[in-house]
């Protein structure tokens, strides 16, 4: 994740509400994947049985989490696996290094893995002087582009056909036009000539089945395959907590899945395998490694407060229903996991408020967030947790601490605090255009860069009330008399 002296949230914000084409782009992917969720789930039968059905095995997985892991663990090195764990981050990194170090290796091919992301693996790789390849479309374009990922299922969502190509044309070293055919053509013929000379593969893991040691990998296009099968050294990264009992629950997270993400029934390449090659087997890699990330996911297991957020299957379904990332794009967040199960995640796997405490607030708390997820994860109630807890903490800015001292002492001051509402009446008219307040000193200059604010009218309630309350005395004794 970026450090905090690379990321500037008020200018990240400026810039993602600057740019309409992003804040178009984004609106249009995510009510299209939205639409075709719903479409997709309506053909399903009673939505909210599958959703409770989910609930439930991913709940029972993480309350079980060590008898799974020890299973998974066993049963892939039975078949002739390596297993890893890694602790942190940079564990997970020297365990890939160690491996392609070992066999000398020039060329890396890459499925999508949003832990790869997670633990900033290609820069490592880059640094040593190995080539590393995306071949998901999507991703192969953020690599161009330099950029992290924007959504989880659709990373490069925030570009168009002319943007991607003007990345492309360095590459082909001659001009390009926009058509997706062009765009593509050039794509397959470029990942062509990396599968054949690929020397390891690594790819993601979206549910390991713990009874079998198999791997479940869920994408839209083929190139997942040919990560998986062609290299003879294949790596496989996985949090610690996307696991399923056996296919009995695989089939009901895979029909979860799919839906919520894209609007599909099924991925159009669902791919199961149990590496590594069998004698007889017609391809897979020759040596397999699976990776096992923590990354304080042992700490969030034992908070009861955020327990929940492991349920997480990484649809993206959050995303498209949020109103403010629906505004500002994944990179505003400054974090590889946007949306709100990233505005959950990212402090906790993290651990650091001081970093990663603006992110509770990109949230409207509408809620529909909670509603989309298909394993009913209550997010807007952790998104609450997380400021509650950031505040008691001591993680808030010293000017909020002020800003609430002022607070609990003019309201509990009645008099004083009308002396100064009465003051700003007076005052206000400085800061006031065609009787509204446009300006004012920050913060509230950020608050009226977008919206503007009705001036305090010049009889308070505190004013009005007196004069009500005589009024009304009157009314009672008129028709005292009048009985």
């Amino acid at each position: 994740m970026p450090e905090s002296k690379s990321y500037d949230m008020n200018k990240a914000l400026d810039k993602a509400l600057k740019d309409d084409f992003l804040r178009m782009a984004t609106r249009r992917a995510t009510d299209r994947l939205r639409h075709q969720k719903l479409n997709a789930v309506n053909q399903l039968g009673d939505w909210e049985e599958w959703r409770q059905a989910g609930e439930k095995i991913r709940n029972h997985v993480i309350l079980n989490l060590d008898y799974y892991l020890k299973q998974l663990i066993e049963n892939v090195e039975k078949n002739g696996g390596h297993v890893h764990l890694a602790k942190t981050p940079q564990d997970a990194v020297n365990v890939v290094q160690e491996i392609y170090r070992k066999h000398k290796a020039k060329l890396i091919l890459k499925s999508k893995s949003m832990i790869s992301e997670e633990i900033h693996l290609n820069p490592a790789i880059e640094k040593d002087g190995v080539e590393v390849v995306e071949t998901d479309l999507g991703e192969y374009i953020m690599q161009i582009a330099q950029e992290p990922p924007s959504h989880i299922i659709v990373p490069a969502m925030h570009k168009n056909r002319d943007q991607i190509a003007k990345l492309f044309e360095p590459i082909a070293g001659h001009p390009l036009t926009s058509d997706t055919p062009t765009l593509t053509k050039f794509v397959r013929g470029k990942m062509r000539e990396k599968f054949l000379k690929g020397e390891i593969g690594i790819s993601g893991c979206n549910f390991a089945v713990a009874e079998t040691g198999t791997i479940a990998m869920v994408t839209n296009e083929g190139n997942g395959r040919m990560v998986s099968t062609l290299p003879k050294v294949q790596i496989t990264l996985m949090g610690m907590e996307r696991i399923v009992p056996s296919f009995k629950e695989l089939a009901v997270v895979l029909n979860l899945l799919a839906r919520s993400a894209t609007g599909q029934r099924l991925s159009a390449y669902t791919t199961l395998y149990t590496p590594p090659r069998r004698e007889g087997d017609a391809d897979g890699p020759e040596e397999w490694h699976l990776v096992i990330l923590d990354h304080n996911r042992s700490e969030i297991l034992g908070d009861p407060d955020f327990r929940d957020s492991l349920r997480c299957i990484r649809c993206g379904a959050c995303f498209n229903v949020c109103p403010v990332y629906r505004q500002v794009g994944g990179h505003a967040y400054g974090s590889v996991y946007a949306g709100p199960i990233g505005v959950v995640i990212t402090p906790l796997l993290e651990q650091n408020y001081d970093t990663w405490g603006h992110l509770p607030y990109f949230s409207s708390l509408c809620a529909a967030c909670s509603e989309a997820c298909p394993v009913r994860i209550p997010l807007m109630d952790l998104i609450v947790k997380h400021r509650d807890r950031k505040v008691a903490t001591g993680h808030t800015p010293v000017i909020e601490h002020r800003a609430f001292r002022a607070y609990s002492y003019f309201f509990t001051h009645p008099r004083v605090l009308r002396h100064f509402v009465h003051m700003g009446v007076r005052m206000q008219w400085a800061l006031m255009r065609r009787g509204r307040i446009v300006m004012g000193p920050p913060p509230l200059s950020n608050w009226l860069r977008s919206r503007y604010m009705s001036p305090l009218p010049r009889e308070t309630f505190q004013d009005i009330w007196p004069k009500l309350e005589k009024h009304l005395k009157e009314i009672e004794l008129q028709r005292g008399e009048q009985k």
